[in-house]
């Protein structure tokens, strides 16, 4: 699993020029699925998502979780994380999970999510979507399963 994490002041997410999502302050991550990730990878991190301090706090230092400052959440998976460019000119994606198993583990991630108390928006699974955000920062994290 590995999850593109950007601190935001705003996002949100379009199928069809439809908002199927939006938050305010928080964070959007964009999630791959690859085989062989398992419900404790999405235990892992979900967690270190909630309590990871990247919010500045009155001095402006990074002290802050998305708890402590009442953040949202927009999730949007991405199957071209599990893509490989190492060889050739196309893309590989051998390593992302089949659609099916991917989204079950999505699922799961976002209501590891909800059940830590964070508002999530999502867009729509295997759907073409536009994504929108003002990155604050801007702060990127790239997390991976503990395994």
């Amino acid at each position: 699993m590995k999850v593109v994490l950007q601190r935001v002041r705003h996002a949100s997410v379009e199928v069809d020029r439809k908002t199927t999502g939006e938050i305010e302050k928080g964070v959007c991550l964009l999630v791959g699925i690859e085989k062989g990730d398992s419900e404790e990878d999405a235990q892992y991190l979900a967690k270190k998502i909630v309590e990871l301090r990247i919010f500045p706090d009155d001095e402006g230092k990074m002290n802050l979780s998305l708890t402590e400052v009442l953040g949202e959440v927009l999730a949007v998976s991405q199957f071209t994380l599990a893509g490989s460019v190492k060889k050739g000119r196309r893309p590989s994606f051998d390593k992302a999970e089949v659609p099916e198993r991917a989204k079950e583990l999505f699922d799961g991630f976002i209501s590891l999510i909800r059940q830590r108390g964070i508002k999530v928006e999502t867009g729509v699974f295997s759907a073409l979507m536009d994504v929108h955000l003002i990155n604050d920062g801007p702060v990127t994290f790239i997390l991976e399963k503990k395994s």
